[in-house]
């Protein structure tokens, strides 16, 4: 099987990509947006995890099974965190309870 090799050029790229998604995620962090905070920080980590997966782990150029494998397992977390936050959402419309 032959290897695709990538520029060392790229590599630093993505590695000042993902330093820069990682600044942009503290300073969301920092920031009240209000519920949206969750969806943003969620946003970015998707898309650093993106990275990592197609440059890091060599997916973008793998075969088309472990493309499809890949791709499922985003399905399943997209699946799963739409889930979570569907719940999140939906928690501030009933009343809260009085303390002691």
């Amino acid at each position: 099987m032959t290897h695709h090799v990538e520029p060392k050029k790229m590599y630093f790229a993505i590695f000042a990509a993902l330093m820069i998604l990682t600044t942009v995620t503290v300073a969301v962090a920092e920031i009240d947006l209000g519920p949206m905070n969750v969806v943003v920080a969620l946003v970015v980590a998707c898309t650093k995890a993106t990275l990592v997966v197609l440059f890091f782990m060599h997916v973008r150029h793998s075969s088309p099974l472990t493309r499809l494998t890949v791709a499922a397992g985003f399905v399943w977390l997209v699946l799963l965190l739409g889930l979570t936050l569907s719940d999140y959402v939906s928690r501030g419309w009933l009343p809260q309870p009085k303390g002691w």
